[in-house]
């Protein structure tokens, strides 16, 4: 074999295999986004996910802004001589009680939504893929103790889980020191207490389904020849844990997460709609709370617009979850 043989990639055996990573590998980047941008839906499902994360962005940058020059948001100024004015080319979806402008708290929700949505599931998959990585690899008295654990959570209504953390944090339940520490965190995350409130209910009541997948697939991948080669080899367990077992299953995560992150979304609407979600803040719930009362008297778009608005992102997110679902597909990685 000589020297002009081995540069040009092959052997007497035939071509010399590409590195996993390069472009070539059905499991990089690259080819996972070929695949995904097949699907004109999922382009569209991301881009309109890409938008109302860029305006959860701007929304929070400009809140500093505000905060710092001591000014109104522009979301937040009335004008009572135009309250509950009609869809028109100043506001595109007209107006609410106090005369504010229904299309801009509609877009400044997003960073309530996206906030919650990134956080509650970004806890979620982690409470998950910790659990179910252990669980499944170490079987025995772990695995028993997590599945008693999870089976637990599964048990509990999780809508009224959330509902009674949030009332005690709202309603100044909380033992003294830990409404204190409730308060510093929900300070380092620019939010409100009863928001931090809801993004770990969510957390902790959304992780069991994660779990239970990644504890069946740990168990399998377990007793595969790399993981059994890794072992004899003398690896730590955490290395074959995070290095070996976990990128095998982040196609399940990745997907996970997305799903996760649309009923998050759902979940926070739904709580600040009962008035135990955010409160100074724009959500759509409030906006859907606050608009229903004049529906009676054809006074729809604060309830319409506050929906519409829910509605992309819900629907972009499902799409964008199942389109990732068939492009991290191992089976389908040809």
């Amino acid at each position: 074999m000589t020297e002009e043989t081995v540069k040009n990639g092959e052997n007497k055996l035939g071509p010399v295999p590409k590195r996993k990573g390069t472009n070539n590998d059905p499991g990089s980047f690259s080819a996972v986004m070929k695949r995904l941008c097949r699907d004109k839906s999922a382009v569209v499902a991301l881009a309109v996910t890409l938008l109302y994360i860029a305006a959860a962005v701007f929304a929070e940058g400009y809140k500093a802004w505000c905060d710092a020059k001591k000014i109104e948001p522009v979301y937040m100024v009335q004008d009572h001589a135009n309250r509950y004015a009609p869809p028109s080319w100043k506001h595109p979806m007209g107006t609410d009680y106090l005369g504010r402008d229904v299309f801009l708290r509609g877009l400044f929700a997003s960073k309530t939504a996206v906030k919650v949505g990134v956080v509650a599931s970004l806890l979620s998959a982690l409470f998950g893929v910790f659990l179910g990585l252990y669980a499944g690899y170490y079987g025995g008295k772990t695995d028993d103790a997590v599945v008693w654990i999870y089976s637990t959570f599964a048990s509990m209504p999780s809508l009224l889980f959330i509902l009674a953390f949030a009332l005690l944090v709202t309603k100044g339940f909380l033992w003294e020191p830990l409404e204190k520490a409730f308060r510093f965190v929900a300070l380092l995350l620019r939010t409100e207490p009863g928001m931090l409130a809801v993004y770990l209910g969510i957390g902790l009541t959304g992780w069991v389904s994660l779990c239970r997948v990644v504890r069946a697939e740990t168990l399998r991948l377990r007793d595969t020849p790399y993981v059994q080669a890794s072992r004899v080899l003398g690896q730590k367990d955490r290395v074959i844990l995070f290095r070996h077992i976990l990128p095998n299953l982040m196609h399940l995560v990745i997907v996970y997460f997305t799903m996760r992150f649309a009923y998050a979304v759902m979940t926070e609407v739904i709580v600040s709609y009962l008035g135990l979600g955010a409160q100074f803040e724009p959500s759509w719930g409030i906006m859907i709370s606050d608009g229903q009362e004049k529906l009676w008297r054809g006074i729809y778009w604060e309830v319409g617009g506050a929906t519409l608005f829910m509605f992309l992102l819900v629907l972009s997110l499902n799409i964008l979850g199942d389109a990732l679902r068939d492009a991290l597909d191992p089976k389908l990685k040809i």
